[in-house]
């Protein structure tokens, strides 16, 4: 589409990507592997886009891999809207699932004037192999914890947490998460589990069948709409983030 648009002869080509792919692949963890990310952005360059348009990045890092403006969205504000008038900001608790989402967490922290609590996965030293023992860092006792993360992939970080809290003492765990990946078994998994509500937005379609009863979808449309409006009368996208990215 966009090596059409410039054949066309375009004045400028702004590519509004909610999801972007390979966004995990942003690096190397051991030999022989691509960095898959940095190929995405490769790929628009040379077929001619001016300019990117994304929403809540896997790594921040992305945004230098494009030669060109990058704009990064958050959905934060559209979740923790959402979060903050479904519980009781008194007994809330924002929950890292691992310890590289703790600045996302540090985020809605100061969105909701809410403790943080991270969730420490570790080897066990008395048992072979992969096993691996989840420690709660901070009180959850009687809490309703709320486990944020950039997306849902198989459900299994979000489920071992939920699994964490619970046998700390929590009340209640919920999950929020910008991308619904929901690969493999995740919807199983999550509508099995004992997290109440699932809360995502459309960044990708749903398909029916990976819908569940726990499942909340919040539209990103008026996120995108308010963005494309400052890019096209030359105004302010960091504006629509400022304290709170």
């Amino acid at each position: 589409m966009v090596d059409a648009l410039k054949r066309a002869s375009a004045k400028r080509i702004t590519v509004v990507m909610p999801f972007y792919a390979y966004a995990r692949q942003d690096k190397k963890h051991r030999g022989r592997e691509p960095i898959s990310a940095r190929l995405v952005a490769d790929l628009f360059k040379t077929a001619g886009a001016d300019r990117l348009m994304c929403v809540d990045l896997h790594t921040g890092q992305i945004q230098g891999f494009f030669d060109g403006p990058l704009d990064h969205l958050f959905a934060l504000p559209l979740l923790a809207h959402y979060v903050g008038n479904r519980v009781d900001r008194q007994r809330l608790t924002i929950v890292s699932p691992d310890a590289g989402r703790v600045r996302l967490a540090d985020m809605w922290t100061d969105r909701l004037a809410a403790p943080l609590a991270i969730i420490h996965k570790r080897r066990d030293p008395k048992v072979a192999n992969e096993v691996k023992v989840h420690e709660v860092v901070g009180d959850v006792t009687g809490r309703t914890c709320v486990v944020v993360d950039d997306m849902i992939d198989t459900g299994g970080t979000i489920v071992q947490a939920a699994e964490a809290l619970f046998d700390n003492g929590a009340a209640d765990v919920i999950c929020a998460s910008t991308h619904a990946v929901l690969s493999g078994p995740a919807a199983e998994r999550l509508r099995d589990s004992k997290v109440s509500e699932v809360i995502v937005t459309d960044t990708l379609p749903i398909p029916e069948e990976r819908t569940f009863d726990k499942l909340t979808v919040l539209p990103i449309a008026s996120l995108i709409a308010r963005a494309i409006r400052e890019v096209f009368d030359d105004g302010s996208v960091t504006s629509l983030f400022d304290g709170h990215a």
